[in-house]
């Protein structure tokens, strides 16, 4: 069973998150999102495109904890260029708008699904967080692009607290676009993504181009800093620590302050 749905309906490509239980990362639900993506840029009648989950009460978990920690150092270098660079590449060169459509809890590589998109339209109990480094690794690829959308003290607060924030905090903070009532949601994602694709294809085409290359904030040159710095938090022992820790539903022991 495929870890996506994908359905057009009214000139929208719909790619539905729906590997259960909670759409957690690996290299099988990336690789079939971005061939979705790809998919519906490849489709001419398609005029916009939707994210969303099937999944009741989640959108995205983050990395797949229990397999990072069976990882070895090629095979999660291996799920980070899907992740930060080939899911990119694949919004990057969208000729067609995106909107992730968010319910429920978007946590760790869940945000970097999100944020992919154009834009964000959450539920009004979602909940957001950066929470990596209670587990012992890091959010690095958010260092690249969150301080230039919230601000760099901002940033750094949703990122080393790892604290959870509403989506009424997510919009004040510029990260979500609109937020909808929970029952609302889809159909006034639908609605909005109708209300980009009756704009003329090829003029909303070209801006979306020039918008993306005048935001990049040379995204590619910090990857490589991104993956290194993940790649080298993750095999250290607190990483081994933190990430047994969160499996087996305990409170972690650091080991450089155990006793």
């Amino acid at each position: 069973m495929s870890a996506v749905r994908y359905d057009v309906r009214d000139r929208i490509a719909e790619i539905h998150l729906c590997h259960a239980p909670v759409n957690a990362l690996d290299v099988d639900l990336l690789d079939a999102l971005i061939a979705a993506l790809q998919r519906a840029n490849e489709d001419a009648s398609v005029r916009a495109v939707l994210l969303a989950s099937d999944l009741p009460g989640r959108f995205c978990a983050g990395l797949d904890m229990k397999k990072l920690m069976a990882a070895k150092p090629g095979d999660v270098h291996a799920l980070l260029t899907r992740l930060y660079i080939r899911l990119y590449d694949a919004q990057f060169n969208l000729t067609k708008p995106s909107i992730s459509v968010v319910s429920g809890a978007v946590r760790g590589g869940g945000m970097t699904v999100a944020i992919s998109s154009d834009m964000i339209v959450a539920a009004d109990t979602a909940t957001f967080g950066y929470p990596e480094i209670d587990v012992g690794v890091l959010p690095a690829i958010h260092y690249a692009h969150l301080p230039a959308i919230v601000g760099k003290h901002r940033a750094f607060d949703l990122l080393f607290t790892g604290r959870t924030f509403t989506a009424q905090e997510a919009q004040e903070l510029g990260l979500v676009a609109r937020v909808e009532p929970e029952d609302q949601l889809l159909d006034q994602a639908r609605a909005l993504a109708q209300s980009l694709a009756n704009k003329p294809p090829q003029v909303l085409a070209m801006g979306r181009r020039a918008f993306v290359y005048a935001n990049d904030n040379d995204y590619r040159r910090k990857l490589a800093t991104a993956v290194e710095v993940f790649c080298n938090a993750a095999a250290t022992p607190e990483a081994a620590e933190g990430l047994s820790a969160f499996v087996e539903k305990r409170t972690p022991v650091w080991p450089s302050t155990a006793r």
